[in-house]
């Protein structure tokens, strides 16, 4: 399962850059998460908070944002979603998709500090999904 690795690694880029900024807390973390990028949401939401016990982000909510596959042709220069399974052929010529624009991504969008007052009353909230 991947979505453990990918956790632990968001959880080690917000922590690294709490302890820069001297935060003591994270109320929530927004991820864009790629159509294509082969994560399943429940799985990263789960692997999420078992890599968040003792962490500056423990408590913090996850929230993640789907990004459609987007594919370009070069021959006739149309954009087309590419939805699940990926349709890789243009819808307008014909040609095999020679560039896949977007949906591969898996990126932090946002993160939200906790105030220090509101730290010690940090509860957990349910992963949310919006796309």
């Amino acid at each position: 399962m991947h979505e453990m690795s990918l956790a632990v690694a968001v959880v080690d880029q917000v922590e690294a850059a709490a302890k820069s900024r001297g935060a003591v807390g994270v109320s929530s973390i927004e991820l864009d998460v790629g159509e294509l990028a082969g994560v399943v949401a429940d799985a990263l939401a789960f692997c999420f908070e078992l890599a968040c016990a003792g962490t500056v982000v423990e408590g913090a909510e996850l929230i993640t944002r789907t990004v459609p596959g987007t594919a370009r042709c070069a021959p006739c220069a149309e954009d087309w979603a590419v939805g699940m399974p990926p349709r890789l052929l243009c819808p307008g010529c014909g040609a095999a998709a020679d560039e896949l624009v977007a949906g591969r991504e898996l990126q932090i969008r946002e993160v939200r500090w906790a105030c220090p007052e509101t730290t010690h009353e940090r509860h957990h909230r349910p992963i949310t999904e919006e796309s």
